[in-house]
């Protein structure tokens, strides 16, 4: 499957407690399916910090009267990670700490079916099936959906793709997705594919054999493209320039989607033996291009940061849609780059942000 095709080390480990005892809550869920995955959550450091203060002795693991406390003060983000390594991996767990005390949230990560200490091995519906436990998990100790942040990480946006797609089916409302560094599907991701800078899946594709042997390993598909337009809440997206593993053209090409919902076609280049360039059917698909480009150009609004990058935005069908594209912070590390962190923080309203108490 293509899980493994990208590399991921499906760590068989048991993951010790996140840095503090008394912040993290290491405990086990339980999918429909009969599968138990390893999870984590994680106190907004506010919310620890008044907890610390108010104690007579050091906390001991949170309870969860103290996690249904928490989610009543603040909003609560759902991690979705990638392939590579575990919620224990270093750079991940720095995501977390800066999550909760930059952003002001509470956190749940879990491994998937097959990763760290969780049951099972991987599949598209076997994790998406594990991020909707987890989302069912918030909802079942307390969270409002709107307080909730899904946010996934490289495969993880694939993840949070099927997720936010099931969640709008279903007629619920997250506060909002975040996709960071994503693809737009796995198949688009083979013919780019850059461990490293090398793109060693893209020789294959030059020929008829070599397109199908890359179709028959890709098993999982994690299609974010196909249904991004579903999504019904403010969503994020957020790429760097230097990322070797997924260009960021992915997360071009998401953003050009859900500008589809709502501006003109972009029309299709004529097909036809014997179309004479300058003819009626091309100056209908320039027409189209040029009526595109200036409606793009009149909605999105775009500001570039000095020694950054660039934020894009727009009214979508269901809330904002904001790209950021910062110079860098490579594949795994766009999520911790501040410059990211304060536009998602305002983008869904999170600093010190109150819960919907309704």
């Amino acid at each position: 499957m293509f899980l493994n095709l990208l590399g991921s080390r499906l760590q068989m480990v048991i993951c010790s407690d996140y840095t503090n005892a008394g912040k993290t809550l290491d405990f086990k869920l339980h999918t429909s399916d009969d599968v138990t995955l390893g999870a984590w959550f994680i106190l907004s450091e506010p919310y620890y910090q008044s907890l610390r203060t108010s104690a007579p002795a050091p906390l001991s693991t949170p309870s969860m009267d103290t996690i249904q406390s928490a989610m009543r003060a603040h909003p609560t983000v759902l991690y979705l990670h990638g392939a590579a390594g575990t919620r224990a991996t270093a750079w991940r767990v720095q995501h977390f700490t800066s999550f909760t005390s930059r952003l002001q949230v509470n956190l749940l990560t879990i491994d998937y079916r097959g990763f760290a200490d969780s049951e099972g091995s991987p599949s598209e519906d076997g994790l998406a099936l594990d991020a909707y436990t987890a989302w069912t998990w918030l909802l079942d100790h307390g969270a409002k959906a709107e307080d909730i942040l899904v946010v996934g990480h490289s495969l993880g946006t694939g993840v949070a793709g099927k997720l936010g797609s099931q969640l709008a089916k279903e007629g619920v409302r997250p506060r909002g997705i975040v996709l960071l560094a994503p693809f737009s599907s796995v198949t688009s991701l083979a013919e780019t594919y850059n461990p490293m800078g090398y793109p060693i899946l893209q020789p294959l594709q030059r020929f008829a054999w070599g397109r199908k042997l890359v179709r028959r390993l890709i098993i999982d598909a994690f299609d974010t493209l196909s249904v991004i337009e579903e999504f019904n809440v403010p969503t994020l997206i957020a790429h760097s320039v230097d990322d070797f593993e997924v260009p960021h053209s992915h997360s071009h090409t998401l953003l050009e989607r859900l500008l589809d919902t709502i501006l003109p076609p972009p029309g299709v280049l004529p097909s036809t033996p014997g179309i004479v360039v300058n003819g009626p059917e091309f100056a209908a698909f320039t027409d189209a291009q040029s009526k595109r480009r200036d409606a793009r150009t009149a909605l999105v609004r775009k500001v570039e940061v000095p020694n950054f990058g660039t934020v894009e935005e727009f009214d979508g069908k269901y809330g904002r849609v904001v790209y950021v594209e910062s110079l860098w912070g490579s594949h795994s590390k766009v999520g911790l780059q501040e410059g990211v962190q304060d536009v998602i923080a305002t983008t869904f309203g999170l600093t010190g942000a109150a819960v919907n108490s309704s």
